[in-house]
């Protein structure tokens, strides 16, 4: 018998490197989702060595000098009002940008997964109850419900991600039940319960693991609007607040200055939220093309 669960876990590790080597080549087809994942790649690693590119200190040194002077040899991107450097509050920032595009979407897929695979699993009226919540929050346009939900915690990042995260929790909660009512349905999870298998182990061990496709098309491509919705409300004030660096706080520090005629404190931060969701939506279109069964040789 060990010898057939060793042979058994052997040919499941060969199929599982198998998938993911006919997944890549699928998705190296796709040029724009290369691009797409080259201009990612190099936002990551702006934000992970943000600190050997340029200091910390740069993004919030005040100079009053030199405040509102244009790209020069030494401030590449210029100067905001105050004097500090575009360029290291543009390298920082991505920090907080991506970490609340990735952090609100890790949350929401792990919180969203677990309800709708449960819902999914299980029906009856917990599936009734819990989709008429959704139905509910998703009524109520995101942006009004997110900034509501931070008026009423108060201006921070964590009050920011845990708004963010409440918004598109019901979205993950639909997309995943639709996926898991069809894999409950398969002989395998028929014969898990025939082997007495407790049903919180199905979900974890062979019902979510098959719907990892979906769930990771549909992380992908909520990353970018996540980032979006938190710029959004930095840009209005409720979001994260100065000095700390955010490109949505950066847009609403250009505003009383881009009238004057500096756009170059609106072009840079404007750029890296187009790029950056530019990028992601483009990765989440390949992983789509790539996951889908329908386009396998």
């Amino acid at each position: 018998m060990s010898k057939l669960q060793t042979e058994h876990a052997r040919r499941k590790r060969d199929q599982r490197r198998e998938h993911s080597r006919e997944t890549w080549r699928l998705f190296c087809k796709n040029k724009a989702a290369l691009f797409g994942l080259a201009i990612l790649i190099l936002f990551v690693l702006m934000a992970l060595f943000a600190d050997v590119i340029v200091p910390y200190e740069k993004a919030i040194a005040q100079d009053a000098s030199v405040r509102l002077s244009g790209p020069t040899a030494e401030h590449i991107f210029g100067t905001d009002k105050y004097g500090r450097d575009v360029f290291a509050q543009i390298v920082h920032g991505s920090r907080r940008s991506l970490s609340l595009g990735i952090g609100t979407t890790l949350l929401s897929v792990l919180i969203g997964g677990l309800i709708g695979a449960c819902c999914g699993f299980y029906g009856g009226k917990l599936d009734a109850v819990v989709m008429r919540i959704c139905d509910i929050v998703m009524c109520i346009p995101a942006l009004l419900f997110a900034l509501a939900v931070v008026a009423a915690l108060g201006a921070d990042m964590m009050n920011l991600i845990i708004a963010i995260t409440i918004i598109s929790v019901p979205s993950y909660v639909r997309v995943i039940r639709s996926v898991i009512l069809s894999i409950v349905e398969q002989d395998y999870i028929y014969a898990a319960r025939l082997c007495g298998t407790r049903n919180g182990k199905i979900i974890l061990r062979h019902v979510l693991p098959n719907a990892m496709g979906p769930i990771i098309v549909q992380a992908s491509m909520n990353v970018a609007s996540m980032m979006l919705t938190a710029a959004g409300l930095s840009f209005i004030g409720m979001g994260v607040q100065q000095p700390t660096p955010e490109w949505g706080a950066m847009l609403n520090e250009a505003r009383d200055s881009m009238l004057d005629g500096h756009l170059h404190l609106l072009l840079f931060p404007g750029a890296a939220i187009a790029l950056s969701a530019l990028s992601l939506n483009l990765v989440g279109d390949g992983l789509r093309d790539a996951l889908d069964p329908r386009l396998k040789s």
